[in-house]
């Protein structure tokens, strides 16, 4: 197949965040995962704006005011690009770019073009790519040439990009069918291997949990593997798996997937469904968590709504991870086990625990 997108390294785009707070909303922990997004996408947030949803302007989402208020400091300061903490309609992100002439990203958008980034595998091409066309689908008529004059790269751009708001919608479609064909194929074939391994008696374990919990560390560290493991939102993307041995030569199957993040886009979950259906099909969940996060709970909370949603087995172990930075007192509730995979502690008490769950 030919190469799907380029991901050739870029400067640094100067963003501005404009996020949009619901009720009762979590202010510090909204601007800190939407600044921690753009960062993966190689973007510097220079300054975020916010208004509460009950001032949403239709049009352009942001109120008359803070649309002028975005206006005058981008014409003092030198910014690229808009993102915004929303999921927009073609025609918000067309008034958008016409009101502020910088390119604009929303949420879901930004998300997608982090997985263009870190997508190394034919497969999670595949998915991207997928995504990417499923989001220009639905707003390919109102989108038509809003982010063209901003050039082809940086993020956004990556992937298919602007290109796609020249096909026709027949064309658009055509493709979408071929990518679910192919992505089909691969979900047959996984299908194949796990009803292989339940015949056989082996049993799946998925490490799964809020993104750069340190879940590829883990699956390193458990499998004596080498995945890709970095300080990076997704920085993992594609499916690992490989055998774990639990005592002698009992093993089971342990899997590594594509991090959780809150209010993770449709768009995402309907394009990596092959991906996601290893969750769905575990004996057992090591659900990771980044207890140095001071949102610790909260992901976990984001985590298991996700994971219920899916319909996954509610065999599950919640595994603290980089207890070595805590320095605090801390509540271990029922079903938690504290480990540190930097200092190599608590891994045995963890595999005991998995064995224990899987008999």
């Amino acid at each position: 197949m030919k190469q799907l997108y380029e991901t050739n390294e870029e400067k640094v785009e100067r963003a501005i965040v404009f996020c949009m707070l619901e009720r009762d909303a979590d202010k510090v922990f909204q601007f800190a995962e939407i600044e921690r997004l753009c960062n993966s996408a190689n973007m510097e947030v220079v300054k975020i704006f916010s208004q509460e949803e009950k001032a949403l302007n239709r049009r352009t989402v942001a109120g008359t005011g803070k649309l002028e208020e975005m206006k005058e400091f981008i014409r003092e300061n030198d910014i690229d690009t808009l993102v915004v903490d929303y999921k927009l309609t073609g025609s918000q992100l067309k008034n958008l770019t016409d009101e502020l002439n910088v390119k604009v990203l929303d949420r879901i958008l930004l998300i997608i073009d982090i997985f263009a980034l870190n997508a190394s595998s034919n497969e999670g091409k595949i998915e991207v790519k997928l995504a990417q066309n499923r989001y220009l689908l639905t707003r390919l008529a109102s989108m038509q040439g809003s982010q063209g004059r901003f050039g082809g790269k940086g993020a956004g751009m990556r992937g298919p990009g602007e290109t796609k708001l020249e096909l026709d919608r027949r064309k658009l479609e055509t493709e979408i069918l071929a990518l679910k064909k192919e992505l089909d194929k691969i979900k047959n074939t996984r299908e194949q291997n796990r009803l292989a391994r339940k015949k056989a008696g082996i049993k799946s374990v998925v490490i799964g949990g809020y993104t750069n919990a340190g879940k590829s560390s883990l699956f390193n560290l458990l499998t004596k593997d080498n995945v890709l493991a970095k300080d990076k939102l997704f920085a993992t993307l594609e499916t690992t798996s490989r055998k774990m041995f639990l005592e002698g030569t009992d093993y089971c199957i342990l899997t590594d997937t594509v991090g959780f993040i809150s209010k993770l886009p449709h768009e995402l979950v309907e394009s990596f469904a092959s991906t996601l259906e290893e969750i769905r099909e575990a004996d057992l969940i090591l659900h990771v968590v980044d207890l140095a996060d001071k949102n610790f709970r909260k992901n976990i909370a984001i985590t298991n709504d996700i994971l219920d949603d899916m319909n996954a087995t509610k065999n599950r172990i919640v595994v603290l991870n980089k207890a070595d930075l805590v320095d605090k007192p801390f509540e271990i509730m029922p079903g938690e086990v504290t480990i540190s995979v930097a200092k190599k502690t608590g891994i045995e008490k963890l595999r005991e625990i998995i064995k224990a769950k899987l008999s």
